[in-house]
């Protein structure tokens, strides 16, 4: 299940949008997150669907490895579905017993459900489709303006991509640690819930002391490199918007645009 998650890794390749500036990506991805929060009817929510499926087929990332970035969140989108699917009051679709299932509710629960897959699957596109090294870069550019508030930048970027290159190194730990913990007799699956928070001492106490030893590692191996944070740091490829890119800005301010229109009208 652990080795299902897929955010934070980078599939490398030659596609579209593996091409685009990180930064184009960055931004085509907050927009098109918030514009899927406008959608509200049927056709705005297939348009979104839609849109997210050629960008998927554009990555030319495998659709395996697209569905397993979705597949380890299955319990929260069916939650998601089910609390809306008994829970909404409305025009009455189908009832056994005390189950009441609303027109209403079907809806919101589809809508909803299919909203966070979509931001899921978009969010794993940015990952896979832009290195470690590209993301950091495209971060920091974009947070350069707000140097001027004092907002280390440099600093903050290189924060968010360690976290991001460092959730699938630490998911392998917690399988490996949870695998030898197993081998010992040791229960993950079964009992009561206090029971099985109770076995979770066992994994989270090594997998902490391995976090913080391989961040020790990393900031000694960083040291040993001279780093000094950005100040006066130079680059081997600067990163510059080409006709590609503009297209890119171009295509997702058309894609929100229209979604705004159809909320609006």
């Amino acid at each position: 299940m652990l080795s299902d998650i897929t955010l934070g890794q980078y599939f490398p390749g030659h596609s579209w949008l593996h091409k685009l500036d990180p930064r184009t990506k960055l931004i085509a991805t907050l927009f098109y997150i918030s514009s899927i929060f406008t959608a509200e009817s049927l056709f705005s929510y297939a348009l979104v669907a839609l849109f997210a499926v050629f960008c998927c087929l554009l990555s030319k990332v495998p659709v395996k490895i697209l569905i397993k970035s979705v597949r380890p969140l299955w319990v929260i989108i069916v939650l998601t579905l089910g609390i809306h699917l008994f829970f909404t009051p409305g025009t009455l679709l189908f009832q056994l017993g005390p189950i009441q299932i609303s027109w209403e509710g079907m809806r919101m629960g589809i809508f909803m459900s299919l909203r966070l897959v979509l931001l899921i699957l978009f969010s794993s596109l940015l990952t896979l489709t832009t290195s470690p090294i590209a993301l950091t870069d495209g971060i920091e550019r974009l947070l350069r303006p707000f140097k001027v508030l004092g907002i280390p930048a440099h600093e903050l970027a290189m924060m968010m991509t360690i976290a991001l290159r460092f959730i699938p190194t630490l998911l392998e730990e917690t399988e490996r640690i949870m695998k030898a913990q197993m081998a010992r007799g040791a229960e993950f699956s079964s009992g009561s819930l206090i029971a099985r928070a109770k076995n979770l001492v066992p994994l989270l106490v090594p997998l902490f002391i391995s976090a913080f030893r391989r961040a020790d590692e990393l900031a000694t191996a960083m040291e040993a490199r001279c780093y000094r944070g950005g100040e006066g740091r130079t680059r081997m490829k600067e990163l510059f918007f080409t006709g590609r890119d503009w297209i890119g800005l171009a295509v997702i301010l058309i894609f929100c645009g229209s979604l705004v229109y159809l909320r609006l009208f």
